[in-house]
């Protein structure tokens, strides 16, 4: 016996059937492509002064991210709540592609770092971490006399 299906029954069942094999396998990736296993995408470099860090967060309040240093490791922490709420009765979600929940990146620090001298703004979906490097791990230009 065949079922037959409209088209928003279709991309319901498609998407339950994608949740279930990711819930099996632990596939980081859906029906559109690879997609990323963590939130936030984030992007590490550094200068001889500083580390410097990008945490990609779009749409997030910033009160609601925690940042902590802790034993030489920088963490990331948070939560983003959905922003759809459809009414259940007459409206439902096909495809939801933006991360929403509890998130948490934990970043080891070098050695050279000073955990007291951490700095962090956001600006348009943007968290810049900055860890100043400690002075006696910067490079110093000696004077020759």
């Amino acid at each position: 016996m065949y079922r037959t299906y409209t088209s928003g029954d279709l991309l319901s069942e498609l998407g339950r059937l994608q949740r279930q094999f990711q819930r099996y396998s632990n596939a980081g990736s859906n029906i559109r492509g690879f997609g990323r296993s963590e939130f936030p995408a984030i992007n590490i470099g550094g200068t001889p002064e500083s580390v410097e860090i990008y945490a990609f967060a779009p749409g997030l309040d910033p009160t609601s991210i925690d940042v902590t240093v802790e034993r030489g490791v920088l963490t990331l922490s948070g939560e983003r709540k959905s922003d759809i709420k459809p009414d259940s009765k007459t409206e439902a979600i096909h495809i939801n592609e933006r991360f929403i929940g509890k998130f948490r990146r934990a970043i080891s620090l070098s050695d050279d770092v000073d955990p007291a001298q951490v700095s962090a703004r956001y600006s348009d979906g943007i968290l810049s971490i900055s860890v100043k490097r400690r002075e006696s791990a910067q490079r110093r230009q000696i004077d020759i006399h």
